[in-house]
């Protein structure tokens, strides 16, 4: 096996292991300009897209990384054993190669192309994730909220790009719902394999009743101030299908909690593309969002 690490390389493993499955997650960097009503706009989109590029290369460049590091470990893990890194399809040099152009990129290009503020925010999501890699992903809590945050910067990243603001409720309802995410996928850890996940040590230091109460909150926290932020969203006037988009909101919510008890929210990526009435849900909400955008 470690013969196979350090000369093979690849093709087809390296884009594995560069997770374009969870790219999905960059697609909230759409969500503060279509709040805007602005995402149409030629110039607005593409700043948009630019920003979800920008988050994809960093992002996988920040899972290249990971998965160096945690080679070792992921090999006795059941599931884990299987990425290109840890299996030796994908040899360290090359992966460590592929994170650092894939980093700089992400950095440079933004700024490049006239966006100096997106790059900062990406500098700063790559050196949050720095931090998790290499030393929070171990520390209870504090994994968690390194992990919600990034989904929080991507989110800021499409505003910053556009040069739009972004409201205050839309950050809360953000940070709770990536809580609630990031938790339940702890907790499908800690029921899937227990205190000895091998990769996560901080899993450890974790309760089932605790991973539910943070939950919990979150998504108490989510559902209040998303319907604060759907008021928000009429600007004085109608804003009864941003009213009316809670329903779908919450019900979205409720069917991944019922997922997460289950146990089958490890992989939230694999489960948003396999799930079809989770799919339906946020098909009826972005509906009715998109309509109280345009009306």
């Amino acid at each position: 096996m470690r013969a196979a690490e350090e000369t093979s390389v690849g093709g087809g493993g390296l884009l594995t292991a560069m997770r374009p499955k969870q790219w999905i997650k960059n697609l909230l960097v759409v969500a503060v300009p279509l709040a805007a009503g602005q995402l149409l706009n030629p110039e607005i989109m593409a700043r948009t897209a630019l920003a979800f590029v920008a988050m994809c290369a960093a992002a996988s460049a920040v899972y290249l990384t990971n998965d160096i590091l945690d080679r070792e470990a992921d090999r006795n893990h059941p599931k884990k054993q299987y990425r290109p890194i840890a299996a030796g399809t994908v040899s360290v040099p090359t992966a460590a190669t592929t994170a650092g152009i894939l980093a700089l990129v992400a950095v440079c290009v933004p700024a490049l192309l006239g966006s100096a503020a997106l790059s900062l925010l990406i500098l700063v999501y790559l050196v949050l994730q720095a931090t998790y890699v290499f030393w929070a992903k171990h520390q209870p809590v504090l994994d968690l909220a390194c992990v919600a945050s990034g989904f929080v910067l991507r989110a800021v990243a499409g505003g910053v790009a556009a040069e739009l603001s972004i409201s205050v409720w839309f950050l809360t309802v953000t940070a709770a719902a990536a809580m609630f995410v990031v938790s339940g996928k702890r907790y499908s850890e800690l029921v899937t394999h227990g205190h000895e996940s091998g990769t996560r040590q901080g899993l450890k230091e974790y309760s089932e009743g605790y991973l539910r109460f943070v939950w919990g909150v979150s998504v108490g926290i989510a559902v209040v101030f998303y319907g604060l932020w759907a008021a928000e969203l009429g600007d004085g006037g109608s804003a009864m299908w941003a009213r009316l988009s809670v329903i779908p909101f919450v019900l979205l919510l409720l069917r991944y909690a019922r997922d997460v008890d289950a146990g089958t929210a490890e992989a939230p990526e694999d489960l948003v593309w396999g799930d079809r009435v989770l799919q339906a849900l946020g098909v009826l909400w972005a509906a009715m969002f998109i309509l109280q955008v345009l009306s």
